[in-house]
């Protein structure tokens, strides 16, 4: 995930929370109850290895060509351990990348209050590409219909989605009151344009083929994202 590249229709996605919102409570009221105590933590422990697996093995090779017989074998379990945490690959990619985004809804968190707004952006994509120079964020849902499809009917990601959308949403009209952005570029070109970053293959290019280091290519990045090619 890319933090974003979704391609979806927010409206629709909004709406689709709405009427879901009572059963996601429900549903995370029940995995509190399944994972309380010392067995609930190696439980979590063990998933949260599935799911780093899981995010590495997705960059390398993509949806497609992963199996859970890969995950399975990268973290040492038996592939029935595995299906006790996901029921199919699409439940446990689904949940590798909602992950991702809550990641990044921490990230914008912990983002000091007296940043600017447009610091709070660069400080978000900063992160977004540090996470991808490390193999962490793999941009299925902008390279993949059937995993775009697969992600619209999942709950807890289209939740994040929304919720990070409205943030940055939020953020980028704050940006533009105080003048750090262009009054005369719609909200949606700015949003969609910050996503694309996240899933600029010029990242993983410039990693391959540049003698640049990971922060040079982080910084020239981030100038082209906010300052253009002046």
């Amino acid at each position: 995930m890319n933090i974003a590249c979704p391609g979806f229709d927010l409206a629709n996605l909004k709406s689709l929370v709405f009427k879901n919102h009572i059963n996601e409570q429900i549903i995370l009221s029940m995995n509190m109850l399944n994972r309380s105590g010392f067995k609930g933590k190696a439980f979590k422990m063990r998933e949260d290895a599935i799911l780093d697996a899981t995010t590495r093995t997705l960059a390398a090779k993509g949806f497609d060509l992963m199996t859970m017989d890969d995950i399975a074998a990268e973290v040492g379990i038996s592939k029935p351990s595995l299906y006790k945490h996901f029921k199919s690959k699409e439940d446990l990619v689904a949940e590798a990348m909602t992950r991702l985004l809550d990641g990044a809804l921490v990230q914008l968190e912990a983002i000091p209050a007296t940043a600017t707004p447009i610091a709070r952006l660069k400080s978000l994509l900063e992160w977004a590409l540090r996470v991808r120079l490390n193999g962490g964020l793999p941009f299925l849902p902008s390279t993949s219909p059937h995993v775009r499809t697969m992600l619209t009917r999942n709950l807890r990601y289209v939740t994040r989605v929304v919720k990070l959308h409205q943030r940055l949403k939020k953020i980028v009209n704050q940006a533009k009151e105080k003048g750090e952005l262009n009054t005369g570029l719609p909200d949606d070109v700015i949003l969609f344009s910050f996503y694309a970053r996240t899933c600029d293959p010029s990242v993983e290019y410039l990693q391959l083929y540049s003698k640049l280091d990971e922060e040079t290519i982080v910084k020239h990045m981030l100038q082209v994202c906010f300052e253009g090619m002046k």
